[in-house]
């Protein structure tokens, strides 16, 4: 493998940069776990700005009017956007996208695909199931009845579904399918009711009753749902690296300038140490993200289905977000707590990611079934 990025996605990674800049994360109001005490719409003045710079139509071929790249240039946006903690729903539009113009018909990716590029769809995806633990495709049933299908259940902790023009819902089939609904916000059938994530930022419980939908509405080429699940999960993986670095470097910054017996706090062996502890966190993130978002992007063969590498990435996510967090809330002392202190917010997202890619242990029984089934030698 070779993990140099091209030009196309280095000139990705500088225009996200530039519209980035103008994002601080200490401007946002502090959620302290209160819900509603953020914003509870995306930040719209900065999705026109990324749609101004041809970042929403990144994943989207050309003949659409996108740019035609891979998920590892998506994953290198995502890494910039999470810096700053930007709140736009970038990942989930961007996944949607390139699913529906992989695996749905042409009629229905024609019709959305240059939207999207324009900034003018909003797209989202359910993917937690019904309580967060069991497979997102088993909340939802999907039945046949003449051309149209019949939706019913339950989805929790949908995120930007109050201000998405289309959310995509999976749902099973009483033949064991999996088929991918392409479900209007405002449809008969469906109610959005408030949730809240532990980063204050507002969610989404739908129920669907007896929703009918149109054949063309729904994606039931297989292996739809497998390719959106494996873009939003290592696109989350890039989210909690680029807030991972974010807040080593607002640590490394802070013990740098804090000083306790005349000497910065950084030179103390105790404080190296844990920072050096967070520095090798973020690298094994990097190096495992990229390979998952490689593997996807290449649909290179290996003796491991790209599966096992994403889970592998989840791993890394999820324990070293959670512990470049909590290092840096130890070495920041009493700042931080302080809700004030953009620390706050971090931590609060970072929360929120770990919690949205599941325990470790999950991840690592995954693997062992993967492995099982695929025996390396």
């Amino acid at each position: 493998m070779d993990f140099t990025f091209t030009e196309e996605q280095q000139a990705a990674v500088e225009a996200a940069k530039a519209v980035f800049s103008g994002v601080t994360p200490d401007a946002v109001p502090s959620p302290a776990l209160t819900p509603g005490a953020v914003s509870e719409d995306l930040d719209r003045p900065l999705w026109s700005h990324l749609a101004a710079a041809d970042l929403l139509g990144l994943v989207v071929s050309p003949e659409h009017g996108g740019g035609g790249l891979d998920p590892v240039a998506l994953c290198l946006v995502l890494r910039e956007s999470a810096r700053v903690l930007a709140r736009v729903p970038l990942l989930e539009t961007s996944a949607v996208a390139m699913t529906v113009e992989r695996y749905a018909p042409p009629q229905t990716a024609s019709g959305l695909l240059p939207r999207v590029s324009r900034g003018e769809l909003v797209l989202t995806a359910a993917s937690q199931g019904r309580t967060g633990h069991d497979p997102a495709e088993r909340a939802v049933t999907a039945r046949r009845d003449g051309t149209d299908w019949i939706l019913d259940g339950l989805q929790t902790a949908v995120p930007w579904a109050h201000g998405a023009d289309i959310i995509a819902v999976p749902a099973h089939t009483p033949d064991g399918a999996t088929v991918l609904a392409l479900l209007p916000r405002t449809y008969d059938g469906l109610t959005l009711t408030a949730q809240y994530s532990t980063s204050g930022e507002l969610l989404a419980e739908l129920r669907l009753a007896a929703v009918r939908l149109d054949s063309a509405d729904v994606i039931d080429t297989e292996g739809a749902w497998d390719w959106l699940r494996g873009l939003l999960t290592t696109g989350t993986c890039a989210l909690a690296l680029g807030l991972g670095e974010a807040v080593l470097t607002m640590t490394s910054q802070y013990t740098g300038k804090r000083e306790q017996f005349g000497h910065p706090v950084a030179t103390f062996q105790a404080v190296a140490v844990q920072t050096a502890d967070r520095y090798i966190d973020l690298r094994a993130m990097e190096v495992t993200l990229w390979q998952a978002a490689w593997r996807l992007s290449s649909g290179a063969e290996a003796a491991l289905p790209a599966e096992g590498d994403i889970a592998v990435a989840k791993i890394w996510a999820s324990e070293g977000v959670r512990r470049v967090v909590q290092t840096a809330q130890h070495l920041h002392g009493g700042f931080g707590a302080d809700t004030d202190y953009p620390l706050h917010r971090f931590h609060a997202w970072a929360k929120h990611l770990e919690l949205s890619l599941g325990p470790a242990a999950a991840h690592e029984d995954a693997l062992g079934d993967l492995l099982a089934a695929h025996p390396l030698g």
